[in-house]
């Protein structure tokens, strides 16, 4: 099977790098199942060759189970499963209600779990190369004042797929966390980014207020290219055109901001050790 072409099922592939992935995956010739709440919303993918698919990940197990199924059944087997969905909550954490949290984490996380629990039963069946591509973000690598939630569940999600990934590679499977920098897509948009309903005016001069006015000012000019993104997570995950010859990595830290946000984050932490070593080093027993 390894010779055979291709088959992605890819879930949010209604915008953002979901539908980029999609398209990109379409341009080589390869089988792309692609999946949203609502299918008019991808009929555009379903014309360049794609089969559409309905797909709420927060829908009961059970009826992600049942896509999953059809979905294999459509070619017999799936090579790469990349789980796209997920949203930005934006208010400090005394701001967003229990409700929220719990949608957040039901989105980005819960339904990353669910959807890789009912396919990888079809992944491992398949023979050649696989993986399972889930999405982190920088804010996987440094929280900060109005973001607290979308943190923690990108945070969650990268550490998950380490160990999925740990789990998985004695199987034959990939797993890695694309981890982008600000991308150009629609993430921000109105109506994609929610903002807590609850506003607590004492945060208003704060940097959460900052971080509300920063989100809104750099939407639609974030640096990244998601097009140019898209074309090198295909690659990654295919191991083709610049990643021939290389491994699966255990992350894609996407984007020079990223890649500097990364670094930093690494600087500040070794900072911390060296400072508190002398101290919080010495608790084992004598």
């Amino acid at each position: 099977m390894a010779s055979q072409t291709p088959v992605w099922f890819i879930t949010a592939a209604s915008s953002g790098f979901g539908r980029y992935i999609a398209s990109n995956a379409l341009s080589r010739g390869h089988r792309v199942i692609a999946s949203a709440r609502s299918t008019t919303r991808i009929a555009d993918l379903e014309e360049k060759g794609a089969i559409t698919m309905k797909l709420d990940v927060t829908a009961p197990q059970v009826e992600i189970e049942k896509v999953a199924k059809a979905a294999n059944e459509e070619y017999g087997y799936i090579n790469h499963l990349v789980n796209a969905a997920g949203y930005i909550l934006v208010g400090a954490v005394e701001e967003t209600s229990p409700e929220e949290d719990f949608n957040h984490f039901n989105t980005n996380v819960f339904g990353m779990l669910n959807v890789s629990k009912a396919f990888l039963p079809y992944i491992r069946a398949t023979e050649g190369h696989r993986t399972v591509c889930n999405f982190g973000s920088i804010g996987s690598w440094r929280g900060g004042a109005g973001y607290g939630l979308y943190a923690g569940t990108k945070w969650a999600c990268s550490g998950i797929s380490e160990s999925m990934r740990a789990e998985l590679a004695p199987l034959g499977i990939a797993v890695t966390v694309i981890e982008p920098g600000y991308f150009r897509t629609g993430f921000l948009n109105a109506g994609t980014q929610v903002k807590s309903e609850k506003r607590i005016k004492e945060y208003d001069e704060t940097a959460v207020g900052a971080v509300r006015a920063k989100l809104d000012e750099i939407n639609n000019n974030q640096p990244g290219d998601v097009v140019k993104g898209a074309k090198v997570i295909v690659d990654i995950l295919t191991k083709s055109g610049a990643a021939e010859e290389k491994e699966v990595p255990m992350r894609v830290v996407l984007g020079t901001d990223c890649s500097t946000g990364v670094r930093g984050k690494i600087q500040d932490t070794l900072s911390l050790l060296e400072e508190w070593d002398p101290i919080t080093t010495k608790t084992d027993h004598e």
